[in-house]
């Protein structure tokens, strides 16, 4: 794929330093279209010679941009413009189909795959027997191969699909062809560090911030069928929330 060059108008006289001024160009062509999702933009050295810019300047530019979640840098790839943050409502929906919904396309990498004995906390949220068999599953979606969320689920190993469904669809839909409907469910947000690997799988720094969903789902005659544990991209993700008065 080429290189995208955006004709910048720079103007070396204004107060306005010019690392601000090259961000506001190229954040302005993406908000008008004229940079679309997945074109990759000149890197920093060709940036800086064609405007006349020392490469400090135009890197502060770019990484103005990736902080705002506007452009992604990828290894071997270079620097691409990336769609805008994904806004989920919080109602019982699976990410996969929101996303599919949201006109994006998502991704599935199946990190661990496991059947074993339920240890005491995810025995006693899906109210099954202490050293019941669980398949325990952790992926990583990626929207527009973007990294954005980590999800770790646990189900009754009967009710588990197999490993290569969940790389081709979202969770529920495999649950759904089983003749399984997920009917209510509790759940509970929050925020911490980043732990671990997750930083590394989110393609983010060490120490960011990640968003946190902890929900278990229930049938429709309230049998617990999974408990999910989520961290998503706090750069690149929210929740939407609608609240009434009484």
């Amino acid at each position: 794929m080429s290189q995208a060059a955006v004709s910048v108008e720079l103007d070396r006289t204004s107060p306005v330093p010019l690392y601000y001024q090259l961000a506001q160009a190229l954040e302005q062509s993406i908000l008008d279209g004229r940079l679309v999702p997945g074109d990759r933009i000149e890197n920093e050295i060709d940036l800086a010679k064609r405007l006349s810019l020392s490469r400090p300047t135009a890197r502060q530019a770019i990484q103005a941009l990736v902080d705002k979640g506007l452009l992604v840098r990828k290894r071997g790839v270079g620097t691409q413009v990336v769609r805008n943050e994904v806004h989920r409502a919080v109602e019982l929906t699976s990410l996969y189909e929101d996303l599919v919904a949201a006109g994006q396309r998502p991704s599935t990498v199946l990190l661990d795959y496991r059947l074993g004995r339920a240890d005491e906390e995810v025995a006693d949220e899906l109210g099954i027997e202490h050293d019941a068999q669980v398949v325990s599953i952790r992926r990583l979606r990626s929207a527009d191969d973007v990294p954005l969320a980590i999800l770790t689920n646990h189900l009754p190993a009967e009710l588990a699909p197999a490993p290569d469904e969940l790389q081709a669809k979202g969770l529920y839909q495999c649950l759904r062809g089983r003749g399984i409907t997920i009917a209510h469910a509790q759940q509970r947000i929050g925020a911490r560090i980043s732990a671990g690997d997750e930083a590394d799988l989110l393609d983010e720094q060490p120490g960011e911030a990640v968003l946190t969903m902890q929900r278990v789902a229930f049938n429709e005659v309230g049998t617990a069928i999974e408990l999910g544990r989520h961290v998503y991209r706090a750069s690149r993700y929210f929740f939407d929330v609608s609240v009434f008065s009484r």
